[in-house]
C-alpha cells in the first residue's frame, strides 16, 4: 500500500514553539506517527514562522508567492526543514507573525485567515498534495471551510478529506459577522457556513466542513454534547454526532524522562527513586521553603484561570494549610488568582510558594522535586501535566473530567495511578487531598504508588495508532 499523505496544520508545534497544550500535541504526534509507521504514512506540518521561532539555523528557503485573501494580495514565503523524520513548513509573513506573542492581537482573525489560506495555497509550491489536511483549533478552522468554499474546483484539491481537531471547544474564533468579505474572503450563501447565532464562528465553520470532528480525549467527545462544556456549541455538535470521534493525547516521552532531562538537580529512574528526594530539597530551598524530606509537598503547575478549578483551591486552601504540607505554585493568569497566592505566600511564608509565571525550566523541577501534583480543573479536555507528573514520580490528584478521568484512576483502595473526585466542591478536593496524604504517610505504600505511576505509558504509541486507525478508515483503506 502506498503512503498515505496528511498535512498537519497548526498554530504552533513544540520544539519551535510552544504556548500550551496544542504546541505539544502538534509537536509529539506527527513525530510518533512518522516513528512508528514510516511505511504507511507521510505526515508534513505547517506552521506560521512567528519572530520566536526557534532555531531557524536549518531552515530551507523554497519560494515567495502571494496569497489572496479578499481585496488583498499578500506575500508568502516558505521556509523548509526535516526535524524528526517530520517534513515542516513554515509561512513566512513579517506583517503578520513578526510579533513578540502569537496569540492576542487586535487583528488575529486575519492573521489565521491569511495563514489558513496560505497553507492550502502553497500546496503545488511545495509538490505534497495531501490525501488529509488535519487542522487544529479555531485558528487554522478556515482551512476546512477555505477547502469546501474556495478550491473544490482547483486540480488536485477535490478529493482531499479533512478533520478538525478540538483541543479546547472554549475558544471557537468569534468575530462580528460584518467581516466576513472583507477580512476572511467569506461571500453569499458562504457565509451561512461561518454565521452562528448572529456572528462568525469559525470552529463551527469548520465543523460543518470537516469529514471528522476529533477531541483530545474520549470523555471530552462525550461531554461535548452538553452545553455546559461546549460553550454554546452544543447544537452544532449532535448534528454532527456522527462525525466524533475521542483520542487520549500522549506525550513524548523523550522531551520528559527524569532520567535525562536536564533542568533535575539530579537525575533519576524507577530504579533509584530516591534521587527524587535530592530534587525536592533543592525545590524547597528554590522556592524559599524549609527543607525537609518528609514534608510532602503538592505542586500547582497552570494557567490561573476559572476552568482551572483553582476556586475550589481558594475554597479549601485555609483548611489543607492545617495539615503538614506544602504548596509550590507556578503559573500566570488572572489578577485575583495571582494575587491571591501571593497573599497565601505572605500569610504562609513556610507552607506556600508563589510564583507568577511561565517558566518551563522551573516547571520541570516542580514536576521533578514535587510528592503530588494537584489539577482540580472544571473542564479539562485533555490535559497533559498529570501525565508529565506521573511520568516523574509525582503523584496527581484530579478532579474527573475530560482527559483527566480517562487517564487517573483513584488509588485510595490500592490500584489506580493518583486519587481523583467528582464533586466540583471544595469539600471533594480537600477529601481527596487527605486520602493522599494518608497514603503518603505509609512510605512503603508510598513508594510503590511511586513506582506504579511512573509505570504507566502515556506515550503517543497507542493513540499514535488511533490515529493511524482514524486516517485509514477516512479514506476506506480498513485498518
Amino acid at each position: 500500500m502506498k503512503k498515505i499523505k496528511v498535512l498537519y496544520i497548526a498554530s504552533e508545534a513544540a520544539p519551535f514553539i510552544a504556548t500550551g497544550g496544542l504546541g505539544e500535541v502538534a509537536g509529539s504526534l506527527p513525530k510518533s506517527l512518522s516513528e512508528k509507521y514510516d511505511d504507511k504514512i507521510d505526515i508534513r506540518v505547517v506552521l506560521p514562522l512567528y519572530q520566536g521561532v526557534w532555531d531557524r539555523s536549518e531552515f530551507e528557503f523554497l519560494g515567495k508567492t502571494s496569497v489572496p485573501l479578499a481585496w488583498r494580495q499578500q506575500y508568502c514565503g516558505v521556509f523548509k526543514r526535516k526535524l524528526n523524520n517530520v517534513t515542516y513548513y513554515f509561512i513566512d509573513n513579517e506583517y503578520y507573525f513578526k510579533r513578540s506573542e502569537c496569540y492576542g492581537h487586535f487583528d488575529d482573525g486575519e492573521r489565521f485567515a491569511f495563514f489558513s489560506k496560505a497553507a492550502l495555497y502553497i500546496l503545488p509550491m511545495i509538490e505534497f498534495m495531501p490525501d488529509i489536511i488535519h487542522a487544529n483549533d479555531w485558528q487554522t478552522s478556515l482551512v476546512p471551510i477555505y477547502l469546501t468554499t474556495k478550491y473544490q474546483s482547483y486540480e488536485g484539491y477535490k478529493n482531499i478529506k479533512s478533520i478538525i481537531t478540538i483541543h479546547n471547544i472554549e475558544y471557537q474564533g468569534n468575530f462580528d459577522l460584518g467581516i466576513a468579505e472583507d477580512i476572511f474572503d467569506i461571500h453569499g450563501k458562504e457565509k451561512g457556513i461561518i454565521e452562528y447565532k448572529g456572528a462568525i464562528n469559525l470552529l463551527k465553520g469548520a465543523m460543518e466542513t470537516s469529514h471528522i470532528i476529533s477531541t483530545v480525549s474520549e470523555s471530552y467527545s462525550k461531554e461535548i454534547f452538553d452545553d455546559y462544556y461546549a460553550h454554546g456549541l452544543a447544537e452544532i455538535i449532535q448534528k454532527n454526532s456522527s462525525k466524533i470521534r475521542g483520542i487520549l493525547n500522549g506525550i513524548d516521552t523523550d522531551a520528559y524522562n527524569p532520567e535525562t532531562d536536564d533542568a533535575l538537580f539530579e537525575n533519576y529512574n524507577i530504579n533509584n527513586i530516591e534521587n527524587k528526594s535530592i530534587n525536592k530539597l533543592n525545590l524547597q530551598s528554590l522556592s524559599g521553603l524549609p527543607q525537609n524530606k518528609d514534608i510532602p509537598v503538592i505542586g500547582i503547575i497552570s494557567r490561573l484561570v476559572k476552568h482551572k478549578g483553582l476556586d475550589l483551591i481558594i475554597d479549601a486552601m485555609e483548611e489543607m494549610l492545617k495539615e503538614r504540607v506544602q504548596f509550590i505554585i507556578l503559573g500566570k493568569g488572572d489578577r485575583g488568582y495571582e494575587l491571591f497566592f501571593k497573599s497565601m505566600q505572605d500569610s504562609y511564608n513556610e507552607k506556600v510558594s508563589a510564583r507568577i509565571d511561565f517558566n518551563s525550566d522551573l516547571a520541570r523541577k516542580i514536576y521533578a522535586g514535587a510528592d503530588l501534583f494537584l489539577m482540580p480543573s472544571i473542564s479539562e479536555p485533555c490535559g497533559i501535566a498529570q501525565m508529565i507528573s506521573s511520568r516523574y514520580g509525582t503523584v496527581p490528584i484530579v478532579r474527573e473530567t475530560g482527559g483527566l478521568k480517562d487517564s487517573i484512576k483513584d488509588a485510595s483502595l490500592g490500584e489506580g495511578n493518583g486519587f481523583t473526585f467528582k464533586e466540583q466542591t471544595s469539600h471533594a478536593l480537600y477529601d481527596a487531598v487527605k486520602r493522599a496524604l494518608k497514603v503518603y504517610d505509609n512510605k512503603e505504600d508510598w513508594k510503590m504508588l511511586v513506582k506504579s505511576v511512573m509505570e504507566i505509558d502515556f506515550s503517543w504509541q497507542k493513540s499514535a495508532e488511533k490515529y493511524l486507525d482514524m486516517y485509514l478508515s477516512l479514506l476506506n483503506l480498513g485498518v
